[in-house]
């Protein structure tokens, strides 16, 4: 929609999309919190009707990282969307090809360099989300821990610097797996489309 459509109010779902990316993000967690909380409009609907609680829980430090990963993601797919040739998807059109047919046979191919290397550089960003997941999962050791907090917890102990040490290690390999990874991915999808 935000690369394809125009309508009333795009760019406020632009600026919404994007927020993550601009505020703090503790004040993400909360707003999770909010919403997601047992008493949040979203969180009580979802613990009555089905049973699934997502404060303090694994689930919960999953959907703070997705929430402020979800921007990263969204301007690599959007930027990836932008570059395929319309000239293409037209051709697709004339032969008789559907919306769906040309997004699913055209589309997605050419674009599926920047929606993979999102979300591998989406993943890469969540391994160092800490405000949003401790304000909403909270840090409970081999529940909702994740290596920044692990980090953060080795750092409050006396003596822990050479636990943070170690795991900032495993963090800073994780992550330059993940970096390296979208690039050998990009490069490999735009050597086979043929860029």
């Amino acid at each position: 929609m935000l690369t394809r459509c125009r309508f009333p109010g795009r760019s406020l779902l632009n600026a919404l999309v994007h927020l993550p990316l601009v505020v703090p993000p503790v004040v993400t967690g909360w707003f999770l919190l909010i919403v997601f909380g047992i008493r949040g409009p979203a969180g009580s609907l979802l613990l009555d009707w089905f049973g699934v609680r997502l404060v303090f829980t694994t689930a919960g430090a999953s959907l703070a990282c997705a929430v402020m990963t979800f921007p990263v993601m969204v301007r690599s797919i959007r930027l990836s969307l932008d570059a395929v040739d319309r000239g293409l998807e037209q051709a697709a059109r004339t032969l008789g090809a559907g919306w769906l047919d040309r997004f699913w046979n055209v589309t997605l191919p050419l674009a599926s360099p920047g929606v993979l290397v999102g979300g591998i550089v989406g993943y890469a960003t969540c391994l160092g989300e800490f405000g949003a997941v401790i304000t909403f999962a909270a840090n409970i050791p081999g529940q909702t821990q994740t290596l920044p907090l692990a980090i953060y917890s080795a750092l409050q102990a006396p003596g822990g610097e050479t636990k943070a040490a170690e795991l900032s290690l495993v963090a800073i390999a994780l992550a330059l797996v993940g970096l390296l990874l979208s690039e050998w991915v990009g490069r490999r999808l735009n050597a086979m489309l043929g860029r």
